[in-house]
């Protein structure tokens, strides 16, 4: 089962498995109550969320990550992303008042994409996580077997008319078109349903 959860910038993504739930994407620093009255009123509570996965580590994706790995939730990290986790530090460090506390690397749970669908597979969630690096190196998209693409800030498709060369960008796509998605769920942008 997936739940958009909007309670600031970000849409972000719970996602229930049989055995376990992962929350794709935060929003900023300093958005916890928001976060709190957005899950409750969507009757998901904190020890639902077994683990986090972040589309990357941009300030609007990562900013609860601490507050919520002192929860108890595990932060679960691609391959890609294990050099990334400090990139908001020295923006959030301009920002006090928000309360930003950095990552505990150590803490974290990295996952290659290789053994991504298995370790999905052992939440009772059937799909598998791909790096899409066409925003950033540590962007990722998550792949549902039911037709859904958590994407990110994955570029929308339609914006690849607009560019003369962007080869990045259109690798990205071809490889999440490649399993025909049904609905393209964005952090920021509308959903786009594909259709057959």
């Amino acid at each position: 089962m997936l739940i958009k959860i909007r309670y600031g910038n970000t849409n972000t993504f719970f996602i229930k498995g049989t055995g376990a739930g992962l929350l794709v994407d935060t929003d900023f620093a300093g958005t916890l109550p928001a976060f709190y009255k957005a899950i409750k009123a969507q009757g998901i509570q904190v020890s639902d969320i077994t683990y986090l996965l972040c589309t990357h580590y941009h300030p609007d994706h990562c900013g609860l990550a601490s507050e919520l790995m002192a929860q108890g939730v595990k932060l679960l990290v691609m391959e890609s992303q294990a050099g990334s986790l400090h990139y908001s530090d020295p923006i959030y460090a301009k920002q006090p008042h928000l309360e930003y506390v950095p990552i505990e690397d150590d803490k974290a749970l990295v996952l290659s994409f290789a053994n991504s669908r298995s370790f999905l597979s052992n939440l009772g969630i059937e799909g598998e996580i791909i790096s899409t690096p066409s925003h950033s190196e540590d962007s990722i998209c998550v792949m549902l077997d039911e037709g859904i693409c958590l994407a990110g800030d994955l570029e929308p498709y339609e914006y690849l008319a607009a560019y003369t060369d962007n080869a990045t960008l259109k690798a990205d796509w071809d490889k999440v078109l490649s399993y025909s998605p049904k609905r393209i769920c964005y952090a920021h942008a509308n959903e786009k349903i594909i259709s057959d």
